[in-house]
């Protein structure tokens, strides 16, 4: 047997169904979102890097940049988390507080500045000493060749880290 059903049922049952939407949907998004750490120490990062014998790779990323977040996402959290890779990010426009390669207290605006970044996303690959071991990454490019620009870098910056 059906029970007619009001208006006012109808409408108590989808202002629920969309109110429990609103609280469970962002959380799943926001979990599933691969991010970058922030760097914190340079020195430190670094450091971990060469252990495994690989280059500091550091991603310059700007808040909102639809090219940052495609290098970020289908690129460098995949390398970092197939590979080990230590990549982290340094974000334009903002004092966060890092460590540069010689330990001094710097925001992240200013080692961009000190690296002469103007464009986001720019990839870095930095060696023994916070020394460029490859050629910078600049831009977005072609989604379909930016990996391989990425991994022949990469594999420079590794080849001049062990020699």
């Amino acid at each position: 047997m059906s029970y007619p059903t009001s208006e006012y049922g109808r409408g108590r049952r989808q202002w629920l169904v969309a109110a429990g939407a609103s609280l469970v949907l962002p959380r799943l998004f926001a979990a599933g979102v691969p991010t970058l750490s922030p760097s914190a120490s340079l020195t430190d990062e670094l450091r971990n890097a060469l252990r495994k014998g690989n280059p500091l790779v550091v991603m310059v990323s700007l808040e909102g940049c639809i090219f940052c977040k495609g290098v970020r996402e289908s690129h460098l959290v995949p390398m970092r988390e197939q590979s080990g890779l230590d990549v982290v990010q340094v974000d334009m426009r903002t004092k966060q507080v890092s460590h540069d390669f010689r330990g001094a207290s710097a925001t992240h605006e200013q080692l961009i500045q000190s690296w002469g970044v103007r464009v986001a996303p720019t990839v870095l690959f930095f060696g023994p000493g916070g020394v460029e071991v490859a050629e910078r990454l600049t831009g977005g490019y072609i989604p379909d060749f930016y990996g391989a620009y990425l991994d022949e870098r990469l594999a420079k910056a590794r080849i001049r880290i062990k020699a």
